[in-house]
């Protein structure tokens, strides 16, 4: 057995103290910072929503967006800078009336922040991949759809010289369609359509894993074989600044077309987004 004489204990417990209360110290000094607010800045969102019944189980799907933000020296005009111009593609499976699957694709072009920065790019391509499940429910005439959306993204920052990350998504939003004029969802409805999404995103330089909450609430009208429908979304997450938080408010207007290439209209029942 190891002895130790009473001056290496001594040694020891002095070492031992002294290493004690230099981490007690730093612990004491690194306090979690300030959880803090930003002021909420404005957006506007314009998309057209597509999907083409191409037999009994497959549709094609797409959705092209055009969002415009606030401008530098005002955060509530909503369309003072262009933001991005959003394309996303895929092919749908319909298991059944509940469970479909999307598989395909998405380019996205991000605009610069500040328009006359020269040491940022007017644009830059944010390619992605993407797949979806969608499960649908019905209680008492109103639709509720569960979406699980992961996302395979490949992105870069506007400044000049900056790399491509390559991070993972992962979404879920709840949306419930509501009719208020007919007993259930069909043609010539009138509808109210909450939802909540929340996002997680992983990566080798992210900081936190949750990266924002959104909460929708659009009315809209189906016609034939369109669907209108906006409104307001709240969104909050966190920034590249630890404890410092980001809000926007943004006005969705959009326009969803239905087509059934087998020669019969596709119920709206059955085409509902996951909006």
């Amino acid at each position: 057995m190891l002895k130790v004489n009473s001056n290496t204990r001594t040694l020891l417990l002095f070492v031992l103290i002294h290493a004690s209360v230099s981490v007690f110290g730093q612990i004491q000094q690194e306090e979690p910072p300030v959880r803090r607010g930003l002021a909420p800045t404005t957006e506007s969102w314009n998309g057209l929503y597509l999907k083409l019944r191409l037999s009994d189980r497959v549709f094609w799907y797409q959705e092209n967006h055009y969002r415009r933000r606030n401008s530098v020296e005002n955060r509530s005009d909503f369309v003072g800078r262009m933001s991005q111009i959003y394309n996303r593609f895929g092919f749908v499976y319909l298991f059944n009336d509940q469970f479909e699957v999307t598989v395909g694709p998405t380019l996205v072009w991000n605009f610069t922040p500040d328009p006359d920065d020269p040491s940022f790019l007017n644009s830059t391509l944010e390619p992605r991949l993407w797949h979806q499940w969608l499960l649908t429910q019905s209680m008492s005439g109103i639709k509720i759809l569960h979406q699980f959306r992961f996302e395979h993204r490949f992105k870069r920052d506007n400044l000049v010289g900056a790399d491509y990350i390559y991070t993972d998504r992962y979404r879920y939003k709840i949306t419930a369609y509501i009719p208020l004029n007919k007993p259930k969802m069909e043609n010539k409805t009138f509808f109210l359509a909450p939802s909540n999404e929340i996002f997680f995103e992983t990566g080798k330089f992210q900081r936190d894993i949750l990266e924002e909450n959104r909460v929708y609430t659009a009315i809209g009208y189906t016609y034939n074989n369109f669907m209108f429908f906006g409104g307001h979304m709240w969104t909050y997450g966190p920034t590249n600044n630890p404890g410092i938080y980001r809000n926007r408010h943004i006005i969705r207007l959009n326009v969803m077309y239905t087509l059934d290439f087998r020669s019969k209209r596709t119920p709206i029942i059955r085409s509902l987004p996951s909006i």
